[in-house]
């Protein structure tokens, strides 16, 4: 009879051990030539977004939070520069006027975004940051494959929000002029 082999403890695997799903972080940093109140009454207004933002397709409210906006639900859809489209709900869980305004992401990526702004001599400093994981299967697998790609995508999209929104604010601030300019003053 041959000597049995010294024993090795067993380990089971499961026969798929799922990967995490891919996750990014984004900061990005945009200055504006405006006031930091008005620049943070755009970004509150998200619904008007679509208005100003290159690729963002689409935002519907699905529950309007509290005076704060501070529960508020809306859903976005974005479409990339690659063609794919992005559905995700943000729900605000703080708002410090005019400072900082954060939510929570859920559907096709998951994770917390929050704008910080800040007022300089000569405007408004806005930080983006945005830590988010994919969730879908076949945008996990594309973050996997492609990550560069949506790397790039991601710079392509707030550079033209940006740009967006420096010609939205630059436009209010020209029709306000106008307005102010043709109110009659009183003659004596």
């Amino acid at each position: 009879m041959l000597p049995l082999p010294p024993s090795r403890p067993i380990t089971l695997r499961p026969r798929f051990m799922p990967r995490p799903m891919p996750s990014f972080y984004f900061d990005t940093t945009w200055h504006f030539e405006a006031p930091v109140d008005k620049v943070f009454e755009t970004l509150t207004d998200s619904l008007h977004w679509p208005d100003w933002w290159p690729g963002l397709v689409d935002v519907q409210p699905l529950e309007a939070g509290d005076e704060h906006g501070i529960g508020r639900i809306q859903r976005f859809v974005w479409k990339s520069r690659m063609g794919y489209c992005l559905r995700f709900d943000i729900c605000i869980t703080r708002v410090c006027q005019p400072c900082l305004i954060e939510g929570e992401a859920s559907g096709d990526v998951a994770g917390i975004g929050s704008w910080q702004l800040h007022g300089e001599n000569t405007g408004t400093r806005v930080r983006y940051l945005w830590q988010v994981r994919t969730v879908r299967p076949w945008l996990s697998l594309f973050s996997r494959v492609a990550r560069p790609l949506v790397l790039w995508n991601h710079r392509a999209m707030m550079r033209a929000g940006a740009t967006g929104l420096a010609n939205y604010l630059q436009d209010v601030a020209e029709s306000a002029e106008r307005a102010e300019n043709s109110v009659p003053t009183k003659q004596r």
